[in-house]
């Protein structure tokens, strides 16, 4: 998943996002709502974690030109949690509102329900042949043994079970669990799908798709 995280209070959004990325998702950081919203001209975000009082261009003005163009939910943050203030944020376009301070498990599960409605529905618990992988818990066995795994293995797993079968691509996969940083040439893609196989073990669980990509084997 491939989250924006617009804060202005730079330890705070350090914090925030080494955290979101410890939990497998992809995250860029913007500190203006002017950034924040060239970011979202450029990349398709599954959900923008978004405060709401930002220099440049307020946090009310992005979230209202993100919910019309409709590319991404937004969760708002805000240091009041005032009814009122939550009504107000919800009325701009917000998808969701969560008041500081707050619980960081509370913002890991709001952003993770957030990204689900962004694409087909889909069980929580993720499963094809003898794997099963739990997103909420951070979970993964293959019959019945745990897997331990990288959050980038974990991310890539993720992205291939809720595939269903079909084939994703390497940008997907670069575009969704990893984050601006990455650079497109890179083969970080490759060497992480080699690491899961070999962590999967056999029989061959993931089955490479020349000039396509990656599925689910079987």
């Amino acid at each position: 998943m491939r989250v924006l995280l617009v804060e202005d209070e730079e330890p705070l959004a350090g914090y925030i996002a080494v955290g979101l990325r410890k939990e497998g998702l992809a995250v860029d950081v913007a500190y203006d709502g002017r950034t924040a919203l060239d970011k979202c001209d450029v990349t398709p975000y599954d959900v923008v974690v978004l405060d709401r009082d930002l220099p440049e261009v307020h946090g009310d003005t992005v979230c209202r030109q993100l919910a019309e163009r409709g590319t991404a939910r937004v969760l708002m943050l805000t240091a009041s949690d005032a009814v009122e203030d939550r009504v107000g944020g919800l009325a701009l376009g917000a998808d969701d509102y969560l008041g500081k301070p707050f619980a960081f498990s509370e913002l890991v599960a709001r952003v993770r329900a957030l990204g689900r409605r962004n694409t087909p529905a889909r069980p929580p618990v993720l499963r094809a042949a003898d794997v099963v992988l739990d997103p909420s818990r951070r979970t993964a066995e293959r019959a019945g043994r745990t897997l331990q795994l990288t959050p980038k293995e974990f991310g890539v797993l993720e992205q291939l079970l809720a595939a269903g079968g079909d084939v994703v691509s390497a940008e997907t996969l670069l575009e969704k669990v990893w984050d601006e940083y990455a650079d497109p040439f890179t083969n970080a893609v490759r060497i992480t799908v080699g690491t899961l196989r070999r962590k999967l073990g056999d029989p061959p669980f993931i089955e490479t798709v020349v000039g396509a990509g990656y599925r689910i084997a079987g």
